[in-house]
């Protein structure tokens, strides 16, 4: 018998959303939002739509670059 606990439908939700946004070349924001807070705590926080603009502006800028 196993003990290895299956995921609920909302975590296999989230799983299948983000998934779907790496895909499109959206990164999930709730990541970001923990990597800044981790790595880069000296930054602000930008708003989804902020978040959501510089993504796309990178994605089709084509510069490539990484912080990390």
């Amino acid at each position: 018998m196993s003990t290895t606990a299956r995921p609920g439908p909302r975590a296999l939700w989230k799983w299948a959303v983000q998934t779907a946004r790496l895909c499109c070349g959206v990164p999930d924001y709730d990541v970001y939002v923990k990597h800044l807070r981790e790595h880069h705590p000296e930054r602000k926080i930008p708003s989804y739509g902020e978040f959501f603009r510089e993504r796309q502006e990178a994605r089709y800028r084509g510069t490539g670059g990484r912080c990390c």
